[in-house]
């Protein structure tokens, strides 16, 4: 490989912007590393992840310890590690030869180094002091640093959904409904003219001229349609893109605690200084006080996802799959009147066919005719058992007086299956004899 200067390995390997942590204190060691790594074409990528892995396990042994020179040692190897992990992306993005295993990689190593050193470090203070405070810290960091990159994989994928159902819609409308002029001109001539201009985002464009101004950016783009998805966030928070800009110019993003700087404070800054709990337990507030703003950052945005998919009048969605309004109100509610009741209990008791083909009504529990499948060929049972109908007649229930029109008489049906009589033995004489 050729060899290259240092600012113009910076420009090809350092990101826009990136945490002021790894700006400051990472990015100039990172990049001279990086000048004397790339020379050698049996360093990849994937074996510098390796190498950052095995180097923060080494100051996870080192947070076991616990006295205080092993965890001076350990921030050092634990710096070392995460400036590792920092080559390993430089060098794919110079190189060219980064995976999507690589990234995957990254990522998993990432999680395994925190928890183990999240574990050896505070594990190792507690069997020093027997403060079991040290075990609530070490289960706060594991839980806070998967919060934070889970929360950021799952916004930055809602991002990416609301943007391709805004350039779907708009394609779709642009296909259906072209322009009268465009129309004449496309009919006119034989020759296709240019394509449709795409959609695009303010995001985008303040991202690539960030000096800028929202609204003027938004007049000088002739072509095209541009969508905001962070209009209120900054109609709210005016002061926000001046400080953004600030940031901008030395490559630190306006995320001034994030998952790095928290990773940063708890396993180098706490160890160096003799302060674990406290380092840890402010930096565990300032990153939620940061998340919480991102969380009502993307709130406000899917709120302008909303407005804009309103304004493209995107119909609304279909009602199928979904509970009838009626089935919503119970019947002791007095809201409602007797036709809304009868109607309901109609539409319930005989669904149409085209509801459920395969609906078949419940029989009745109790048939009006009893039919005998054994037709008698003997004598009728006694009278103390109750007289069985004939087949085909109406089945009485016991107690209920029959006439016969035979005898003329009234007789009462007789239980089928009496409870057994106690026979209470006749007494003779005077009670108490």
């Amino acid at each position: 490989m050729a060899k290259l200067s240092l600012r113009a390995v910076q420009k090809l390997t350092c990101k826009k912007r990136d945490a002021w942590w790894t700006v400051v204190l990472v990015d100039p060691v990172a990049t001279r590393m990086l000048i004397v790594m790339a020379r050698f074409n049996f360093i990849t990528p994937n074996g510098v992840t390796w190498a950052a892995l095995f180097v923060g396990l080494g100051s996870a042994g080192f947070f076991l310890k616990g006295d205080g020179l092993s965890l001076a040692i350990g921030a050092a190897l634990y710096h070392l590690s995460f400036i590792l992990d920092c080559i390993d992306g430089k060098l794919a993005r110079l190189k060219g030869n980064g995976t999507v295993f690589g990234g995957w990689l990254d990522y998993v190593f990432d999680r395994i180094r925190v928890l183990f050193c999240a574990l050896a470090l505070m594990g190792g203070q507690y069997l020093r002091t027997d403060d079991e405070r040290f075990l609530l810290a070490a289960l706060m960091v594991v839980f806070l640093d998967m919060l934070r990159y889970v929360d950021a994989l799952q916004i930055y994928k809602m991002r990416m959904s609301m943007r391709a159902k805004i350039e779907k819609v708009t394609n779709e409308q642009r296909q259906a409904e072209p322009p009268v002029e465009e129309a004449t001109e496309a009919a006119a001539s034989p020759v296709a003219g240019p394509e449709a201009p795409k959609v695009q985002f303010m995001e985008d464009l303040l991202r690539e001229n960030p000096e800028a101004d929202a609204e003027l950016l938004k007049e000088q783009t002739g072509t095209g349609q541009v969508v905001d998805l962070h209009a209120q966030f900054r109609h709210r928070f005016p002061w926000y893109l001046r400080v953004r800009r600030a940031l901008l110019r030395s490559r630190i993003r306006p995320h001034l605690i994030s998952g790095i700087e928290f990773q940063m404070f708890v396993f180098i800054i706490g160890p160096l200084i003799g302060h674990i709990l406290m380092t840890t337990l402010v930096s565990a507030v300032l990153m939620g006080i940061f998340e919480l703003i991102i969380m009502y950052k993307f709130w406000l945005s899917t709120r302008d996802f909303t407005a804009v998919m309103a304004g493209l009048n995107v119909p609304a969605p279909s009602a199928a799959g979904t509970i009838a309004p009626h089935l919503h109100r119970g019947r002791h509610r007095h809201g409602r009147t007797a036709p809304d009741r009868a109607f309901a209990d109609e539409e319930l008791l005989n669904p149409r066919p085209d509801d459920d083909p395969g609906f078949q009504p419940y029989p009745q529990p109790y048939p009006q005719t009893y039919s005998d499948p054994y037709p008698q060929t003997h004598p009728a049972a006694p009278a103390a058992y109750g007289d069985r109908p004939a087949h085909g007649h109406e089945y009485q229930q016991p107690g209920e007086w029959v006439h016969d029109h035979q005898s003329r008489h009234r007789t009462q049906v007789q239980p089928l299956y009496a409870a057994p009589h106690t026979h209470q033995p006749q007494q003779h004489g005077h009670p108490g004899e």
